[in-house]
């Protein structure tokens, strides 16, 4: 098995691409050791010192580090980690554990076809584009304007995520949508 790994925008995560599917629907975003409760994969990888973070893609593992660790020290542990884990044949998420798939908020009312119109080029054009990086952006509310968004993975503590949802996102569903005037970031 070879497992390739590239960089994020982020330099506290990395993105390792295992050559195989790692979820068949969704995401699944592990903040804490706590929180990959149910997932083999999750807790495996948190056993390696250091991890701070574990995100599941479609078909990536994404990893935020300590800060005062190099990646050069832990890559290798978190290598070995992934690939024992597939090589087990265990899941990567258990029992009914299935993963949100973008956690989209319900929203019903006189803005439900405002926030139908985000959903859609959320799903269609920024989440693949946020894929690439190594994370994730999910939908978690429209009031008065105003879009909130969760970043997750390589997005959530990224340097670049202020600048990625002001000039990026709100701009695009400033453009496609007038109603929208602002979008912020949401805590999970």
């Amino acid at each position: 098995m070879f497992i390739q790994t590239e960089s994020t925008p982020n330099p506290a995560t990395l993105k390792f691409l295992p050559g195989q599917t790692v979820l068949e629907t969704g995401t699944a975003d592990f903040p804490s050791a706590e929180a990959a409760t149910t997932s083999p994969l999750g807790r495996r990888i948190f056993a390696v010192g250091g991890v701070r973070g574990v995100f599941f893609g479609a078909d990536f593992v994404t990893v935020t580090k300590d800060d005062e660790l190099e990646w050069d020290h832990m890559k290798p542990a978190i290598l070995g980690a992934i690939m024992e884990h597939f090589q087990s044949g265990a899941p990567v998420m258990e029992g009914d554990s299935t993963a949100g798939a973008g956690g989209h908020a319900e929203h019903h009312g006189e803005d439900g076809e405002i926030v139908t119109q985000i959903k859609e080029l959320l799903d269609t054009r920024v989440r693949p584009a946020v894929a690439q990086d190594g994370g994730d952006i999910t939908f978690h509310g429209f009031e008065r304007g105003i879009v909130y968004l969760h970043m997750q993975g390589a997005c959530a503590g990224c340097p670049s995520s202020t600048l990625t949802l002001k000039m990026g996102i709100e701009n695009l569903l400033r453009h496609y949508i007038p109603e929208v005037v602002e979008v912020r970031p949401v805590a999970a």
